[in-house]
Formats: C-alpha cells, structure tokens, sequence
C-alpha cells in the first residue's frame, strides 16, 4: 500500500510530504495517547467528494473529549476545510484520508493534562482494504483467541491509537494461521466486531448485527443499516454467539477501508453457498451508488471538495 503524497496538514500547514514528521519524544509513539479517523474520497460526476465528512470529524471530536483532551485548537468547521484542503492540495480523487490528533509537547506523567493536542491530515491514493477479489467473492476469517476489550477497561467509542494493539493481535494472528481477518468476541463472548469492522449476519432475509455497548459504532455501519431499510430489510441489534455466524445465510462486514465485504468462511465453515450472497451484494451496489453520487442519500452523506464554501482557518496555510 503506496501511503505517498506531496502534501500532510500539520497543525494549520500544508508541509511537503518527507517533512511531515514528529520528534522521537512524543508521548503518543510512546503511549497511543491519539485519536484518528479513517475517511474516503470518491469519484463523482460532480469532481471529488468525501464520505460523511460532517460525521467523521465529529467522531474525531468526540473520541478526543473522550480521551482527556479538554480542548482542540480547531474547530470541526476548521477541520473539515483542512480535509478538504489536503484532498485539493494532492489532487486527489479517490483516496484514503487519515487525521490524527495526538499528544505533544508533554504528557510524560501520563496525564493528557500536562501535553498539548496537535493535529495532523494525511491522504493518499488506495483501492480496496481487503483486494478487489474479496469484494467479489468475499474473505476467511476465524473468530480469533484475542478478546475485544471491555468497555471499562478501554474506550470503545473513541478511535484511540493505543485501542489498536488489540486489532493488530488479533489480526497477525488470523494473518498468519491462514485467515484474511479475524473476528473479536466480546468480555461475555458473544460477536463483537472484526479488527477494522463492523459485522453483520443474515438468518431468513433479516439482517442483524451487534447492539453498541462493546463496539465501535461505526460510520459505515449506520449507512449500511440506513441503506438495508431502505431496501425494504428489517436490521435487528442484538447479541449474537459464534453459533449463529457459522449457521448464517451470510454474513458481512462493514468499514471505511474495507467498504462491504462478504466473510464466505469461518473457522473452515462455509457460510452459506460459500460465496457472496444476495443481500450483502445489494447492499455492496446501493452503497457503492451512494458513494459514487448515484444514490438519493448521495446530496446528504457527500460532501462535494471543489463546491465546498471556504472556510477561514485561524493559522494561515500555506506548504512549507
């Protein structure tokens, strides 16, 4: 995955790509003490236009409250011109976009209190998360040994760095038994999520997925289930035991990065036919619809770059 551009947003300059760097001391390479959001641009008739830009940032916001932080130096109007800044200024159109806000400038005595926040906006050209074949026919998973972390021992609802160490367990192990993902179990162990996704199953043309209380609830997530009613499905929240994935219909799974992706096999079971099904493959084209300005709740989830009004930010930007 090529993460090249020629511009990162860093704390309200565009800074040439090999410059956009951080001092070995900063607490959050040392203790995870960030928070981050992953978000798309997409290819539209209209130019560029990224995904549930307003929801995105807001989350970005909220994990950082969630976090300690008790201020930001941008506001989410700020926030969301300097996105859509960094997506101009590489002249990008379809592309992956990663701002991060992160201890600095203190923090040692692990108190958020005695730092300060800085922010930073990446963006680079990507495809799919998983691989186009996995969009077609779907990916292995296995429900991994690593559980997903208890809501009071970790902040499930805030995309914190440091949360991620769980994901990458759990994911090099499924990587090297074999599996393309792997899926989490909660503290109680029912089904959580997967290491960068949300899961859904289907059992007799209704789609359920797991209640909130130990997950992260995903952006995605909330657009899949929005697009699944319109489609006329009835989307029920509830616990679900590994069980029930290996007797599902289908079962599916949901990010920015992965999009909507099949699981055809679990822990060597055959989901199904063994391949993507027909309700994961309509709700696959009515997002990817939504995502490419061809849906009705297009004008509402995208945020067009090149039509967006300016937006002042308090520090000038220019590229360093």
């Amino acid at each position: 995955m090529g993460m090249q551009s020629n511009f990162i947003w860093m704390n309200g300059q565009l800074v040439e790509y090999e410059k956009a760097t951080m001092h070995f001391l900063t607490p959050v390479a040392h203790y995870g003490v960030g928070v981050f959001e992953g978000i798309r641009s997409y290819a539209t008739e209209r130019g560029p236009a990224v995904f549930r830009l307003k929801e995105h940032v807001e989350r970005l916001i909220d994990s950082a409250r969630l976090l300690g932080f008790r201020s930001l130096p941008y506001s989410a109007e700020e926030l969301a011109a300097a996105i859509k800044l960094t997506v101009t200024a590489n002249g990008f159109s379809e592309c992956y976009i990663r701002p991060l806000i992160y201890l600095s400038d203190g923090g040692w005595n692990l108190n958020v209190d005695a730092g300060k926040p800085s922010i930073g906006i990446a963006a680079w050209e990507w495809t799919n998360y998983l691989g186009q074949e996995a969009l077609e026919r779907g990916v292995r998973a296995n429900i991994s040994s690593f559980t997903r972390h208890h809501p009071n021992v970790m902040l499930t609802k805030a995309k914190v760095v440091g949360n991620y160490a769980n994901s990458v367990l759990a994911k090099t192990e499924s990587v090297r038994l074999g599996f393309d993902e792997a899926i989490l179990l909660d503290p109680q162990g029912f089904v959580a999520e997967c290491t960068g996704e949300n899961i859904f199953t289907v059992r007799q043309g209704i789609i359920y997925t797991p209640p909130t209380a130990t997950i992260l609830e995903g952006i995605t997530r909330d657009s899949i289930i929005q697009l699944a009613q319109d489609l006329g499905y009835k989307v029920v929240e509830q616990a679900i035991s590994r069980d029930q994935l290996y007797r599902a219909d289908e079962v599916f799974v949901c990010g920015t990065a992965a999009e909507c992706i099949a699981l055809y096999e679990i822990d060597f079971r055959l989901i199904g036919e063994g391949k993507t099904g027909p309700i994961t493959r309509a709700l696959q084209r009515a997002y990817h619809d939504a995502l490419h300005g061809r849906h009705p709740r297009s004008d509402g989830w995208l945020d067009y770059v090149n039509e967006s009004v300016a937006v002042q930010l308090p520090t000038q930007v220019t590229a360093a």
